[in-house]
């Protein structure tokens, strides 16, 4: 079986929502999905690798990249070993810690994401979120500690809706950019999640 789903025009998290959807409705068999832009075509294939699928990026043009998902018995993807992680998501909603000063709370932030690079296991994703993604574009010190976490394996998630709110999408300088849908099953599929 042969799905076809025109996912072009739709605003975030749609294509993936649907392509997923699509998934769903079948046993076995190929969802061919078409989106017009990078950002789609990324979140698209993460949710392939989150399902455990074979995706493949078919043809690319200027506003049209196609993307074949095949779900079927024989499809196993090799997945990177996390044995150092915890099944936890931390979510973060902001550049500073806690209320009251603000330099406070820009040190303290700093201090907690350097803290987690010294404490083992590592959580499996931190999520970033309104401006919480100032952390994965403008903070090099966070930036460069986010970097030890991803090189272990830790996924490192920053809202799209949100770099593009701040006008930082090509600052972004760690992890990937993300959707609502998947930051919702993150923390769906995680054991427990922190909202720092």
């Amino acid at each position: 079986m042969r799905i076809e789903l025109d996912a072009k025009g739709l605003a975030c998290p749609k294509p993936v929502i649907n392509t997923k959807k699509k998934l769903d409705s079948i046993e076995q068999g190929v969802v061919e999905v078409t989106v017009d832009n990078e950002i789609a075509k990324e979140n698209i294939l993460k949710l392939a690798k989150s399902m455990n699928l074979e995706a493949n990026v078919l043809k690319t043009e200027k506003d049209s990249i196609c993307i074949e998902i095949i779900k079927g018995e024989n499809v196993i993807i090799e997945e990177k070993s996390q044995e150092s992680l915890v099944d936890t998501c931390i979510f973060i909603n902001s550049d500073k810690m806690g209320t009251g000063n603000d330099e406070l709370g820009q040190v303290l932030i700093k201090g907690y994401i350097y803290t987690l690079t010294e404490s083992k296991p590592y959580p499996k994703s931190i999520l970033f979120v309104n401006s919480g993604i100032k952390l994965t574009t403008e903070n090099e010190a966070t930036v460069e500690n986010l970097k030890i976490l991803q090189d272990a394996g830790v996924e490192i998630l920053s809202c799209g809706t949100c770099l593009d709110y701040y006008g930082l999408k090509e600052e972004l300088k760690v992890g990937t950019v993300t959707n609502m849908y998947t930051i919702v099953e993150s923390m769906n599929n995680s054991s427990k999640t922190i909202s720092i």
